[in-house]
């Protein structure tokens, strides 16, 4: 997908801007349909905060849905392109057997304590330090986890919106 500018982004009716923004949120496209009207956008620190207004406005229930949109780290499960791209980076598609079956360990008692996938923004990272996070992570309260998590989305989403825009 070619790169945008802001301009070229504000141009873009309902459909083709949630066809081409949809996903920045993990398979959420309702993001960028309820933000779509906010346009014309002044800056990409505008759209970018329009996007996290939009979420941050959501209901508890659509902000869960949200994060369990998102895939286990480490999982070899079918994922978004963005997301292998972003595991990827980080070398959790090249695991040890041990490796992957600390993540997995890891994903399930997030889960079970959660009720939804750890999430964090892990371009560039190791697996090492991915795994530490999870770790000192678990112990955090529901909803000290529940932000943490909807903070590591929207880190996430500025990053894809940057590969997706021009300056």
């Amino acid at each position: 997908m070619s790169e945008l500018t802001l301009e070229e982004a504000n141009q873009l009716d309902e459909d083709a801007f949630v066809n081409r923004f949809g996903s920045i949120y993990e398979t959420s496209p309702w993001v960028a349909e309820r933000s779509w009207s906010e346009q014309p956008f002044s800056s990409v620190a505008d759209l970018k905060g329009t996007f996290e207004g939009t979420v941050e406005d959501a209901s508890k229930e659509r902000k869960r849905e949200l994060l369990d949109a998102h895939p286990d780290l480490g999982d070899r499960t079918e994922m978004t392109d963005a997301s292998e791209r972003e595991q990827a980076s980080a070398g959790l598609d090249q695991l040890s057997p041990e490796q992957y079956e600390a993540f997995q360990r890891l994903n399930e008692r997030y889960q079970e304590k959660f009720g939804f996938p750890f999430i964090m923004s892990v371009n560039d990272e190791s697996p090492e330090a991915i795994r530490s996070a999870m770790e000192a992570r678990v112990e955090h309260s529901r909803d000290e986890e529940f932000r943490t998590a909807l903070n590591e989305v929207h880190e996430i989403a500025r990053l894809r919106l940057d590969e997706m825009l021009t300056s």
